[in-house]
């Protein structure tokens, strides 16, 4: 049948007083209404009176046709609303333009609708006390929306704009610069329901669209609708109808319930931003997964982190344990790891307190051991007492004592320490190459080859460089000596038995007077606590200790400051109360460290007294370092909080302080850290442009780095434009964004943006850009990256060279450090292996950030540096001797060479000067002497030619065969080792050709983050229990009866031949030659032996290592002579040489050289003009 040209003969039948003449107009029309529709269009009124009339028999026939030519008019709203009237008669099956556009509008509203009926309705622990806040930050209204200013209220509405997934603004907030609450609906488009048939229609029409998508195994395509709509009864429908569709078929490519579960758990990790939400959902997988009968335990350990679910935690150890075969307790060890390095003490201290001790019981013994423990311990003595009736067996009671060692940390510790000792690749010659280049008397340099040794070693405990060089080591004064001695903390860290041993010459002591500078006991402390970071379980109280017992500001600061790292995210109370203490005396020089390590102590905790604490006090003070370090703590005690932490931004942000608004800001980058958050960005964007403070603006542009650090490709784009600002605080910002979101990526998108900023006109923004290119090209070499040998050799460059500034010079310094950070084996991790937020990465960044104010902050960045590496181990928790296999090329993840030292030469002779009067006298001087032999050989001849004219013309012969010979010899050689040179490098690029793909890596090697897709373990005795992802790996042993091969521990070796690491005696450090040098130097200097004896004797004694500066360095030590010489001839073994070095009292009299100041920079903006 032809279709209709023209309705109007039709329209005519709707007026018509018989039903039957309707409803066939109808049908025709709802067939050729895509042609006729303009038409109908004036005939609405008719067609939505017969929908209306009760008694027509096909109202949702009228429905239909209604629908259709709303759509054709574009109103989408009336045309779903009609649709939805419809009921089954609007085919969702049916291939068209029509019903997919209402299809997808109906999705749409039903995800506004269930999300608008969304409510969290559980809390965890920590959000109870936050309400509390809103007396502080907010007044009037409940949310804070009366705070209105142009840094404009962070939060928008309670209804997030479009979707999770989209979050995109409809209303134009980026011009709109009050950022204005959006409309109460999921979109402009999106029209309230507020028929109840029309909402019931609206879910039939949604359930019949997944039952679809359910009957053809889409499962996660409702799972992202659920998410959306914010409905966990459909998510938890679906897992198990996944579940159940598993059971009756065995074919599962399409996805099981355990895929889908995983895909759940991503989701809800790296797209939902909403901290409430992503709770509810991981709440639900983890019951589903409990309900599994072998579920996955790994992803119940991601759960349980974020849930902050000590208990599940400690039940699911228990029941692995409980099920004692070799593969479960292997299991039960690698999540006990995967805590540790994801949960906060806090979260690790209730785990183990819960968790059966192991220990032998010994409440019999305990009158014995209570005379010989000390009176702290009686307490776990009676809970070990509590325990032991349990009455384990031994193996199982090793299982928890293992357990509880990997839970405190101190198995992964000794772990990364033992790879780090062993595979140290720290190049020292450049070290050496950066403190030739800089002069130590100047303090700025001095400090930034600290922080160089600092990073290039860490963790490694390789402290050569300090002890070599005593003579310079000695030039530190006042905050730079609190800064070296604060190294050793770097250096060391993680080395928990041997650290109080290390650091006993520079600790303060408990009874007397203390002796040697403050400073160094200060950067003692300082020390200690980087040494314990983040596992402060056996230092706080020591630290503690020292802090309340220090009289002296600069004790208490490096007090302070050990405290926040060992006791960070503890919550200890009265660690707070303490450093409360400390701060209401009001004292500048300790107020800045105190108040970041009340925020360290109560990271992560969001507890509104502590915050009402140090905003009170911040607005009391006068001295801009104590609001500052206030502002920096109340950010630490918002991270990771969200949404929980806006409140207090408004607060913040709308305070007419710069320094607490800069705390806003870093509040924002801490709060949302790793989020990707739409609104966060839109907020820092917004204050990088139109904050009148050059701080606030530097850190809102750097705060793009924390936000999206899991996205590093899109923060290139987002700073571009402001790379290039005319403001040098902005380019700054931009740079260090770049660095801290990119870092070990090796992205060419950040480089090409940083590689002409190291050329900037502004010192600090060289500065910047030189350190943000190491953080991005950490552990690349040349095959990665070809840009790296052109990075190093302008930071050496940089250093090197006398015109450049301070700054700059200083900021290479530490990028040098940075690129070879922890003997060439540490990345830059802001999160851990398994994808979660790296606590202590984060901080340690972001304080590290710091170091604009305060130098000494820099060494928090070595909390970012994560080891790359495999450490496998077996259920006994022994590092078996193994190989696995990676299916690359050797060059592509290698190291990167090492500097090439060139032989050092004296110095040439200058060429005498020769007169033309001299030359003719020479000259004629050797004809006189030509003529002469003729005149003797025409004589002789005839005796000459019968003895021994033989002999001499053989041996004339054979002179002047040499004579010929060897000039010719010489080029022979030269362009021998010119071709041998070619014929080198053309080998050396046939065997890069020709280099095979794929070999076999030691077990505890290093493996950098890109390298892991090509790692396999091929068929053999060891299979790792998951998938690898660096760290300690727990192996499954197919062969237990087998006897097994181990890797020697060296560190352990090492650590018991220098047991005494303090002081003369069998086993301490041999005297180094510099020492026995200075004062063999000193000795023959006094007694007046001539200088150039002295000087080769010098040279002697410094054997192979001698330099070019040896002569200067040996003029310096005699005018040291009276302060150091008796230090370093007496006490120059091992750390106490550094320690009599860096332990002396600073005492500057006046009259002194002082170093030079770098020259200081005028900036102008456009506000102070106007001003």
């Amino acid at each position: 049948m032809p279709g209709l040209v023209t309705a109007t003969g039709v329209l005519a039948f709707l007026a018509d007083e018989e039903p039957e003449l309707k409803v066939f107009a109808l049908k025709t029309l709802n067939d050729d209404i895509d042609t006729v529709w303009t038409e109908v269009a004036g005939s609405l009124s008719q067609i939505e009176a017969l929908y209306e009339d009760d008694s027509f028999p096909e109202r949702r026939l009228a429905a239909l046709v209604l629908a259709k030519v709303y759509f054709h008019l574009q109103a989408y709203n009336e045309s779903m609303t009609f649709a939805l009237a419809a009921g089954p008669l609007f085919k969702l099956d049916a291939p068209g333009e029509f019903e997919e556009t209402i299809i997808s509008k109906c999705v749409d509203q039903y995800i506004a609708v269930s999300a608008a009926r969304h409510s969290t309705t559980k809390q965890t622990k920590n959000d109870i006390s936050l309400p509390a806040i809103a007396t502080t930050f907010g007044t009037g209204a409940p949310d804070g929306s009366v705070l209105i200013s142009p840094t404009t209220p962070f939060s928008q509405s309670t209804l997030p704009s479009k979707s999770l997934l989209s979050r995109a603004s409809t209303d134009n907030t980026i011009l709109d610069p009050t950022f204005q609450p959006t409309k109460q609906g999921r979109s402009n488009s999106i029209a309230p329901i507020t028929d109840n048939n029309t909402e019931r229609a609206l879910q039939q029409v949604i359930e019949r669209l997944f039952e679809e998508c359910l009957k053809h195994r889409k499962y996660r395509q409702v799972v992202g609708i659920a998410v959306e709509a914010k409905n966990l009864d459909v998510l938890r429908r679906v897992i198990k109808r996944a579940g159940a569709d598993d059971k009756q078929t065995t074919d599962s490519s399409q996805g099981t319930a355990e895929e889908l579960m995983d895909y759940l758990l991503s989701i809800s990790m790296d797209i939902v931003q909403e901290r409430g939400l992503r709770t509810e959902i991981l709440r639900l997988i983890l019951d589903l997964l409990n309900d599994i009968p072998n579920p996955d335990y790994f992803a119940i350990a991601k759960c349980v982190v974020h849930l902050d679910s000590d208990e599940e935690a400690e039940n699911m150890l228990r029941q692995l344990v409980a099920k004692g075969d070799q593969n479960s307790i292997a299991i039960a060890y690698q999540i006990a790891f995967d805590l540790y390095d994801n949960a906060t003490q806090e979260f690790l201290a209730k785990v183990i307190k819960s968790l059966p001790s192991g220990e032998p019981p010994k409440p019999k013994e305990k009158p014995k051991a209570e005379d010989e423990a000390a009176a702290e311990s009686e307490p776990l003595l009676e809970n070990q007492e509590e325990e032991a009736e349990e009455e384990l067996p031994e193996e199982t009671a090793k299982v928890y004592r293992n357990i509880r060692s990997i839970l405190t940390g101190s198995k992964a510790i000794k772990l990364n320490l033992e790879f780090l000792y062993r595979n140290n690749h720290t190049d020292l010659s450049i070290l050496n190459k950066v403190r030739d280049s800089l002069e130590g008397r100047n303090s700025i340099f001095h400090t930034a080859i600290t922080f160089c040794n600092a990073f290039m070693n860490a963790g490694t405990t390789n402290d050569k460089f300090f002890r070599d060089n005593l003579e310079w080591l000695g030039k530190a004064v006042n905050w730079s000596k609190f800064t070296a001695t604060a190294a050793l903390g770097v250096i060391h860290r993680g080395n928990l038995s041997q650290s109080r041993k290390l650091l006993e010459p520079y600790l303060p002591k408990q009874a007397g007077v203390n002796q040697g500078s403050i400073y160094s006991q200060g950067g003692a402390l300082y020390a200690y606590g980087l040494i314990h970071a983040n596992h402060g379980a056996d230092a706080l109280d020591y630290l503690r200790t020292h802090f309340n017992a220090a009289e002296e500001e600069v004790i208490q600061h490096g007090g302070a400051l050990g405290l926040g790292i060992a006791g960070m995210a503890t919550g200890d109370e009265n660690i707070f109360d303490d450093l409360t203490k400390v701060l209401f005396a009001d004292s500048a020089l300790n107020g800045e460290a105190v108040g970041l390590s009340m925020g360290l102590i109560m990271l992560g905790t969001g507890n509104a007294k502590a915050l009402e604490t140090m905003f009170t006090y911040a607005h009391e003070t006068t001295h801009e370092k104590i609001v500052r370090g206030c502002a920096i703590g109340m950010a630490l005690i918002m991270f990771g909080r969200q949404e929980g932490a806006d409140v207090m931004i408004e607060g913040l942000l709308t305070d007419p302080d710069p320094a607490l608004r800069y705390g806003g800001v870093l509040t924002v980058a801490m709060a949302y850290c790793g989020t990707g958050s739409n609104k966060a960005i839109r907020k820092l964007l917004h204050l990088a442009v139109s904050d009148v403070n050059d701080d606030v603006r530097r850190v809102a542009v750097m705060s793009l780095g924390f936000i999206l650090f899991r996205k590093p490709g899109s923060v290139p784009r987002m700073v571009e434009l402001l790379a290039e600002s005319y403001n040098p605080h902005v380019r700054y910002g931009s740079a260090m964004a770049l660095g801290i979101s990119c870092a070990g990526t090796g992205l060419d998108e950040a480089i090409d943006l940083l590689e002409p900023m190291m050329k900037d006109p502004t010192d600090f923004v060289r500065q910047g850009a030189l350190i943000a290119l190491s953080m991005i090209m950490v552990q690349q070499n040349e095959v990665m990256n070809p840009k790296v040998a052109s990075i190093r050799k302008t930071l050496k460059k940089v250093v090197g060279d006398r015109h450049e500034d301070a700054m700059t010079k200083f900021g290479a310094a530490v990028a040098l450090g940075i690129l070879d950070a922890g003997g060439r084996n540490c990345s830059i991790g802001l999160q851990t292996q398994t994808g979660n937020l790296n606590m202590s990465g984060i901080v340690g960044m972001a304080v590290f950030t710091q170091y604009w104010y305060w130098f000494p902050f820099t060494h928090f960045l070595s909390l970012s540096f994560v080891p790359t590496s495999i450490i496998g181990l077996d259920h006994e928790l022994e590092i078996p001797s193994f190989k696995f296999h990676c299916a690359t090329r050797p060059s592509l993840f290698d190291y990167p060479p090492e500097l090439e030292v060139k032989a050092e030469q004296g110095p040439t002779m200058v060429t005498t000067a020769v007169l033309s009067t001299t030359a003719q006298a020479k000259r004629r001087a050797q004809k006189k002497e030509r003529a002469q032999r003729r005149e003797s050989m025409d004589i002789d001849s005839p005796i000459v030619t019968k003895s021994s004219a033989p002999q001499a013309s053989g041996d004339k012969m054979d002179v002047d065969d040499d004579k010929k010979v060897k000039p010719d010899e010489s080029q022979d050689k030269k362009e021998g080792d010119a071709t041998g040179e070619r014929e080198g490098s053309v080998d050396s690029k046939k065997k890069g050709e020709k280099e095979k793909v794929g070999y076999e890596i030691e077990n505890m090697s290093r493996v950098l983050p890109g390298q892991f897709k090509y790692i396999s373990f091929p068929a053999g005795r060891y299979k790792p229990v998951k998938k690898p992802t660096g760290g300690p790996l727990l192996l499954h042993d197919t062969q237990p009866e087998e006897p097994k091969a181990l890797i020697e521990e060296k560190l352990k070796k090492v650590t018991t031949e220098k047991a005494p690491v303090v002081g003369a005696g069998p086993g301490a450090t041999p005297r180094h030659p510099n020492a026995s040098a200075q004062s063999i130097f000193n000795h023959m200097a006094q007694r007046g032996i001539n200088s150039q004896s002295v000087r080769d004797l010098f040279a002697i004694s410094r054997g192979t290592q001698a330099e070019a500066d040896a002569v200067m360095r040996a003029r310096d030590a005699a005018r040291d002579a009276a302060v150091f010489g008796e230090q370093g001839a007496g006490t120059g073994e091992g750390a106490a040489a550094a320690a009599g070095v860096l332990t002396a009292i600073d005492e500057d009299n006046e009259g002194d050289e002082e170093a030079p100041v770098p020259r200081d920079f005028n900036y102008h903006t456009d506000a102070e003009d106007d001003e």
